[in-house]
């Protein structure tokens, strides 16, 4: 691995938990022993919904109580595909700054097609994935000779992009869960600033108040990691929790 691209996955780590190395605000979600498939007999395969909805708004993003970030997203309908997409800024109290876009479209019944995505901290980076078939074709740019490539091969095509500091990836996930069919639903995962590939469980747990208001409310879960995703009544999502980690995106 060039130096390039272990520099990259120390400043561009994994997912959502919001954790601090080297100086440097880094959002991270699990390493990959995190996003192991669960086994549980309750647990069923995630099936079709009936479409996806458009949304469009800006998350604000809280560590312990202080405001280090935000978000611009939208997801639309783009001819017979749609397109979800967002853009984060950050900053930590004696950090530097975070900037990540990306950019994925999505089929009717939600399976990705393709997805680009930017990445800046000290060293930019960008890259690409195609989707086909249930198989990730991924590509990383970090200024090289030539792209890091590596293929990831799902049980399924409708797999979940949850990509590094991006958290409208996770409204479009809770479009993806049935509320019909209720129950723990297993997604295939990709995170793909870190071509790491993984499973997760999504199990509606009802409504929950948080200060003034109620919601519904999705567990997202793998061995060792709980994040809370809170819905309105047209199941927008207006707030993600991150307990382990004191982390909170809420809509503004």
């Amino acid at each position: 691995m060039s130096h390039d691209r272990k520099t990259m996955r120390r400043l561009v780590t994994l997912g959502i938990v919001i954790c601090f190395a080297t100086g440097i605000a880094v959002f991270a979600a699990a390493p990959p022993s995190r996003l192991l498939p669960q086994k549980n007999k309750e647990t069923k395969a995630a099936v079709p919904t009936p479409g996806l909805v458009p949304d469009k708004g800006k998350f604000r993003i809280t560590l312990e109580g202080q405001v280090v970030g935000k978000e611009e997203f939208e997801i639309s309908p783009s001819g017979g595909t749609w397109t979800a997409r967002g853009s984060t800024t950050a900053r930590a109290p004696g950090g530097g700054d975070i900037k990540a876009t990306g950019l994925l479209t999505l089929g009717p019944d939600g399976a990705p097609i393709h997805y680009d995505w930017t990445a800046q901290t000290q060293k930019k980076g960008s890259g690409a994935v195609d989707f086909v078939n249930g198989t990730a074709k991924s590509a990383i740019d970090l200024g090289g000779k030539s792209p890091f490539q590596q293929d990831f091969t799902f049980p399924s095509p409708r797999i979940a992009v949850l990509d590094n500091n991006l958290y409208y990836q996770y409204a479009v996930l809770a479009q993806l869960y049935d509320w019909k069919a209720g129950g723990k639903q297993v997604f295939p995962v990709l995170i793909p600033q870190d071509m790491t590939p993984g499973s997760i469980s999504v199990e509606s747990i009802g409504p929950q108040q948080v200060e003034t208001a109620k919601y519904e409310t999705l567990r997202v879960s793998s061995p060792d990691l709980e994040i809370l995703l809170y819905l309105d009544a047209g199941r927008r999502l207006m707030r993600v929790e991150v307990p382990s980690s004191k982390a909170t995106i809420e809509r503004e």
